[in-house]
């Protein structure tokens, strides 16, 4: 089952309330280069698009140009967040044909795009709540993006003001689904794409005094397309998963992953933007050396900057968590940097979750 043939993530697709001013945002604070447009000026009728590039990775930011979109429901239902996580693949109409086989319910049957610059092909099946997995190929396309979008013009988005921060591509994505969903949503990743089981952390692994969750981490057979699936689990208060699933309205997106390659220098640069990450008690760096040992990047700078540390048997890894980057407590991001390890911050859970607690706590959710 682990033949699909899946090669990478192609671009995740954010659905939002004002395109523009979120391209804005990912711009001067992530460090995204805008890179391409889809709207009215496009001939575009119904919905905006903006397509961001920073390293290997694409987000793309869609909105509604009218209540009659078919998707304007969601902005409602779920406020800004992910609606698509979009899957390169050698063949569409193969992958959606067999995924639809193994029991997939398919939301858009295979198609293709065509303009001067080639054809862009891509077919969708449903995946936990509303989100959707697309699959597509651009093997026959030249074009920036997809058809329908064009270059955008100097005087909107210039890409020589682009500021980079170093974030290079997306090391994993990570879902929110209902109590007792996760291992049918791992079941689903099995049969459906052929994934199989990386991790498994339970309430043991990540809890608090006041709540707890389960984890199972699922890959692709290559090991590049990974999707840690949360559940909430039995606590004394309301956990940030169940925080999630209230706000969002639903199973979604909750964070996702970016790798780079110099962690202090992209956090410094992103906290210079006005980015606004987790913060943990200095006694978590005062007990660091005798955790994860020696590491080469100054203690007293990741200290400074809130930046996490731990470690495996085949290395160390760094991590950080912004806060939430919309006002519903939903949708945010992590920076990761692997010196090695191929883990997923467990020796941080606890000090992690704390954080997270403490920001409910400011919110009453808790």
């Amino acid at each position: 089952m682990n033949d699909f043939p899946l090669r990478k993530i192609d671009h995740i697709r954010f659905f939002v309330g004002n395109a523009r001013q979120s391209a804005f945002f990912y711009r001067n604070a992530f460090g995204f280069e805008v890179v391409a447009y889809a709207g009215l000026e496009t001939r575009v009728k119904h919905e905006a698009g903006y397509v961001l590039r920073q390293g290997e990775i694409t987000f793309v930011l869609t909105s509604p140009l009218s209540a009659a979109h078919p998707e304007s429901q969601r902005l409602i239902t779920h406020g800004d967040g992910v609606m698509d996580i979009a899957l390169d693949v050698p063949d569409v109409s193969v992958a959606y044909a067999e995924a639809v086989k193994r029991g997939a319910t398919g939301i858009l049957a295979p198609q293709k795009l065509q303009d001067e610059q080639g054809t862009y092909e891509i077919g969708s099946i449903l995946a936990y709540g509303d989100t959707t997995y697309s699959f597509v190929n651009r093997d026959a396309y030249k074009g920036i993006f997809a058809p329908g979008y064009k270059s955008l013009e100097a005087e909107r988005y210039s890409p020589s003001t682009a500021r980079p921060v170093g974030l290079a591509a997306i090391d994993h994505v990570v879902a929110n689904v209902e109590e007792g969903k996760m291992d049918d949503w791992v079941e689903y990743h099995r049969r459906i794409l052929g994934f199989t089981q990386l991790q498994h952390f339970d309430d043991k692994d990540i809890s608090t005094e006041y709540s707890a969750l389960m984890s199972k981490v699922v890959q692709n057979g290559t090991g590049r397309i990974k999707f840690p699936i949360n559940e909430p689990a039995q606590g004394k208060r309301k956990s940030q998963i169940e925080e999630y699933l209230h706000y969002y309205g639903g199973p979604g997106v909750q964070h996702i992953a970016l790798i780079t390659g110099d962690i202090i220098k992209t956090v410094s640069a992103m906290r210079d933007n006005d980015v606004s990450f987790l913060r943990v008690p200095q006694s978590y760096y005062d007990a660091l050396p005798a955790r994860v040992g020696p590491i080469r990047e100054d203690l007293a700078k990741l200290a400074e900057l809130g930046i996490l540390v731990d470690k495996d048997d085949e290395g160390y890894m760094l991590q950080i968590f912004t806060k939430p980057v919309a006002d519903r407590p939903t949708l945010f991001f992590e920076v990761i940097q692997r010196r090695g390890s191929k883990s997923f911050g467990k020796g941080n859970f606890k000090a992690l979750f704390e954080a997270i607690e403490r920001e409910q706590d400011k919110r009453g959710t808790l």
